[in-house]
């Protein structure tokens, strides 16, 4: 399912100069002040001197720790092995909350998918759906696909995350790889917006067939559609009071 995030998602990071293993310094994409991001003189929210700052996990550091850098080594084999730079195809591994994520450029997804599932002392052979984020001040990579992987022969975890950019929402699809992605695939294209390329049926699930848009995207109107109600008309929340 979607992931239906803040304007731009707050990562609740170690503090500059912690000591954690294998973090790396994160990369701020946004900063934000007042409640509601007011930039006039317009905020009645009496929060205009709060000021936040929105950042993603950086890349971490060898060594990871446990199981993490054996199924790195393996990847990164593979895709030698297939004639591949690594640098190419990984863009960069975090380890965020204990949690390996690795991501990877859109035009290897499916190639990534099927070393991940077919490898003997990989086999991750469930993939437990497709959720999709906007970041709209991350310019050039907008729209973030993420896949949650499970290994079930090794009892493991681990996210894979593509990118692509808002000019360009365009990703292949890994469903006939991991046939389960088919509705979560569909459901991330209708509300996020992301077209993944070669999929079967890629149709809406949630919004009407002659729907406009992808409500939640970041910058999709706020209270969407004028919504009627026994005669009366009430207008979206956006309308009825503007703070920017």
């Amino acid at each position: 399912m979607s992931d239906n995030l803040p304007e731009v998602a707050s990562v609740d990071l170690p503090a500059t100069g912690e000591a954690t293993r294998g973090f790396a310094h994160p990369e701020t994409i946004a900063r934000r002040q007042g409640s509601f991001g007011v930039k006039d003189a317009g905020d009645t929210t009496g929060f205009g001197g709060m000021v936040e700052t929105f950042a993603l996990p950086g890349e971490s550091a060898r060594p990871y720790g446990g199981w993490y850098d054996t199924v790195v080594d393996i990847l990164e084999e593979l895709i030698t092995e297939d004639g591949l730079a690594v640098a190419e195809v990984i863009e960069k591994v975090t380890i965020d909350r204990d949690q390996l994520t690795i991501f990877i450029a859109r035009e290897h997804i499916r190639r990534v998918c099927q070393y991940l599932r077919d490898d003997q002392d990989l086999r991750f052979e469930l993939c437990l759906g497709t959720n999709g984020a906007h970041y709209p001040a991350d310019l050039g990579r907008e729209l973030h696909a993420i896949y949650p992987l499970m290994s079930v022969t090794h009892n493991r975890m681990l996210r894979l995350e593509v990118t692509c950019p808002d000019a360009d929402p365009h990703i292949p699809s890994v469903v006939d790889i991991y046939p389960a992605n088919d509705w979560q695939e569909r459901e991330t294209w209708d509300l996020i917006g992301i077209v993944f390329d070669g999929h079967p049926a890629l149709t809406r699930t949630a919004m009407p067939d002659d729907w406009t848009g992808h409500p939640q995207r970041k910058d999709y109107p706020l209270g969407g559609i004028p919504v009627e109600y026994k005669g009366a008309t009430v207008p979206p929340a956006d309308s009825r009071r503007s703070y920017n």
